[in-house]
Order: C-alpha cells, then structure tokens, then sequence
C-alpha cells in the first residue's frame, strides 16, 4: 500500500549520511520510518498514529502529533534485538511512553526546550508548552491576535528556533478571525519576529517550516514549491531552489536538505488554483544538496500516500523500529536506566491477580 520509487542514490544517500528518515502524513494517519537496507535498496516501516503531523526529536524522545493528543516515544536500543514482533531485525527501538490527552490543537511543530516541549499551536493561534497540567500552556501569540479561541484564526503554522528559543514564526494569514487565513491564501502569508511581534515579511505564498540551517533562515513556500533563504534585517529572501509539489516539513544533515512533498488536491475548491498546482502530481521526499540549490536525489508515492506533513532524520539509526498503543507489545516492553526486558504475555483466564 506504500509503493514508491526512488532513484538509485537516495538509499546511497542514508548510507552515506547513517542516517533514517521519520516521516508523518495526516492524510494516511501513518508515522513511517525509512532506512536503507544497502546502497540499493530502502524499506519502510509504516505505523498508525491518527492524523499523524508534527513530529519533535531530541535526544532519544520522540513526540508525535495526532488528532487529539501527543504521544511521545522513547527509544532504547537496547529493546531492538529481542522485540517479541521481529527479532534480531532493528538496531533501536520507539516504544510509546506517555500519551497527553490535550485535544484538537491542530499541532504543526515541536521543539523540546529546558521547560519541556514547545508547540506550534495552530488551533488556538499560539505557541504553547504541552504538559500535564492543561491542555495547553500558552507564552505567545501573534500581535494581530486578540484573544485565544479555537478558531484557527491565522494558521500560525512553523518556528524557527535559535539559542534554544523560538525566533520566527510564519502564518498563512494576519486576521483576527475564525479560520480568515482563507480569505486571503495562497499570498497572505507573514513571517513574524517573535520577541517583537514585528512583521517582517508580508504576502508570502503559504509559507511552512522556517528554520535556522547553519546560521542562516529558510523557509517553504508551498504555494509556489519554494525554498527561500531569508534576511531578516533587510526584510528579503532569495529562492534557492522550486520543487514539484506543495513543500512542508524539512531536515538538514550535512549538506544535504530533506524536503517533503504533497500533491495538490486537484477536487478542492482553491488548492487546485495554486502556481503549483499543475507540478504538485505526487507525494515524497527530495534531497536537496543546500550549498549548490541542486536536487540529489528523489523518492516518489506512487499510491495511499498523498500527503507529507513533517520530515525529520534519525542520525546514527540503520534500522530503528517504533510500535504504537495499537499493538499490545508496547505493555511488554520494560525499561529501567540501563536495563531493559520484555514481559510475558498475561493469561487470559487471569490466573495470578491476587
């Protein structure tokens, strides 16, 4: 069901980098894993997460985003050889350690900080601290914002993170609104300064995932299928390169840029209408090489998959494996600092409860 092809030295590519790709699509409901088997060859791991979107990763934590909550995930290498599903297959293991049950906050992005995990709150116009306490912890919101509601007022949407704090966000619109970002798609997207809440950049055509990459700050248009390098001080960007599709969630290892791609759905009543309507034919990944704007390599959907959320790298892992709370191994898999086992299945008389 999640048949693609690629060319010949994107498997070469992970190698070379050691690296695997986590990649989340909403469309699909799936957090999927790509590894390289050798120089040839890719495998894919899918998974169920419902609405998969953003995905956060620091150090051996994995937060995903689903329709109504976050789960984060733990790796622990030390699982991977005696998972009870597949031994003796994965070099690192995800299993699900902490569920928050925050609602529908529309999440588009996550940075984990020293107080916790950051999120692009896109629901309620904000960006916010998910924990344990609420359902959200609001600290910011754009200055064109009056008040918190579940409106989805601007499609505050991406944060661009330096010295461990957010310092850009882009939106797709500035009203005040519920859901008014519509109104005025594909340009009326800005890229705001979040210590000054100063508008930067205006009319932008539906910018996604800005982020610092080597000290410099990038962004996706995904109106027009570009990667934009932008100077903040001066107010400009300079296209680095246009791609064949509706670019979103995007990785740097190296030198080389992982970017996803979605395809525009050619039955809706304004996606259909983009400049990059017409390019935007099919779901995957490009490697992008950032020093000279040039596409490396490529893997393409061929079916189920049309759409990518968020593309993040999961260095030094040639095959990690991940298991949801669907699968009932993940009550099995028993962790202590250093230690690690997995359980016996119950018995389903329940013999030995008292």
């Amino acid at each position: 069901p999640f048949e693609c092809t690629y060319s010949p030295n994107f498997p070469e590519l992970l190698m070379q980098l050691d690296i695997s790709l986590a990649v989340s699509t909403y469309q699909a409901g799936k957090v999927v894993f790509l590894s390289p088997v050798n120089e040839n060859t890719l495998i894919q791991l899918p998974r169920n997460f419902t609405f998969a979107m953003a995905l956060g990763i620091k150090g051996n934590k994995l937060a995903v985003a689903a329709r109504d909550e976050v789960n984060i995930l733990s790796n622990d290498p030390s699982l991977a050889a005696n998972y009870p599903g597949q031994p003796n297959t994965y070099d690192n293991f995800y299993v699900p350690r902490t569920t928050y049950h925050c609602g529908r906050l529309n999440i588009h992005g996550f940075h984990w900080d020293d107080r916790g995990l950051l999120a692009v709150n896109t629901q309620f116009s904000c960006l916010s601290y998910i924990n344990e306490s609420h359902s959200f912890e609001p600290v910011w919101k754009p200055p064109f914002i009056t008040e918190l509601a579940p409106e989805d007022r601007c499609h505050l949407n991406g944060m661009a993170i330096r010295n461990d704090r957010p310092e850009y966000v882009t939106t797709l619109g500035s009203g005040d609104k519920a859901g008014c970002w519509r109104e005025t798609r594909p340009f009326g997207g800005t890229l705001i300064h979040v210590e000054s809440s100063e508008i930067i950049l205006e009319k932008l055509g539906m910018p996604h995932t800005p982020k610092f990459l080597n000290g410099e700050l990038y962004a996706l248009l995904s109106a027009t299928g570009e990667l934009i390098k932008i100077d903040a001080q001066r107010g400009t960007y300079d296209v680095v390169v246009q791609l064949d599709g509706f670019v979103r969630g995007m990785c740097l290892v190296q030198d080389y840029l992982f970017v996803g791609l979605s395809r525009v759905r050619q039955n809706h009543p304004t996606e259909n209408l983009l400049p990059i309507a017409d390019k935007a034919k099919s779901a995957g990944i490009v490697a992008v090489h950032l020093p000279t704007g040039t596409v490396h390599a490529k893997l393409t959907y061929r079916a189920s998959v049309e759409e990518i959320f968020d593309v993040e790298a999961l260095p030094g892992m040639k095959r990690p494996g991940i298991i949801n709370t669907l699968n009932d191994h993940y009550k099995l898999s028993l962790t202590a600092p250093g230690m690690s086992w997995w359980g016996k299945p119950e018995e389903k008389d329940g013999a030995d409860k008292d």
